[in-house]
């Protein structure tokens, strides 16, 4: 009933708290269904990305990424139901983060309010799989969690983005 890609997602965000992987699944699943730039899968990504900026303490650009989430929550409420999510305290949880955020207040884990026992039950499960615990409280001291956009390997992007370099200047 559900993309794996979103269990996989929500077991995540409420298991380890690993937003660049939520932020890594998302994409990979929404450039894959050839998704469009306002879809709520882009909103997913951008609330994990914000999640992350948040408790790194970059707050402008938790700020920016969530303001932009919460729009497109604000459209596409439909899609978020079908998704299980109750948009309106969703929506009212986020524009609370989003007040935080403003104040500088510092990162706290949320969780998203979902309204299926059985998509809850599937994400539970994937968080056993893979040795997470639902819903505990993001590590703060994890160093790999909090930074990882800086500690991953980059290569296989840098050699795509050399690549495309040298076609551009050939053509």
């Amino acid at each position: 009933m559900y993309p794996k890609a979103y269990i996989s997602y929500l077991a995540h965000f409420h298991g380890d708290r690993d937003y660049f992987e939520c932020h890594e699944i998302l994409e990979e699943y929404w450039k894959s269904i050839n998704g469009e730039k306002e879809s709520v899968w882009v909103g997913l990504i951008l609330t994990a990305v914000s999640a992350y900026h948040h408790r790194r303490g970059n707050f402008s650009g938790a700020h920016k990424t969530l303001k932009k989430a919460i729009s497109i929550f604000e459209s596409k409420r439909g899609d978020l139901a079908e998704l299980s999510l109750d948009e309106e305290l969703l929506l009212e949880n986020l524009n609370d983060l989003l007040a935080a955020i403003e104040n500088k207040k510092p990162y706290t884990s949320f969780a998203f309010p979902i309204t299926d026992k059985m998509l809850i039950a599937s994400c539970i499960q994937e968080c056993e799989f893979t040795g997470m615990n639902w819903e505990s409280p993001s590590d703060l001291n994890n160093e790999n969690l909090l930074h990882r956009h800086l500690l991953r390997d980059r290569t296989d992007v840098i050699e795509e983005r050399e690549q495309a370099r040298r076609e551009k200047n050939r053509g």
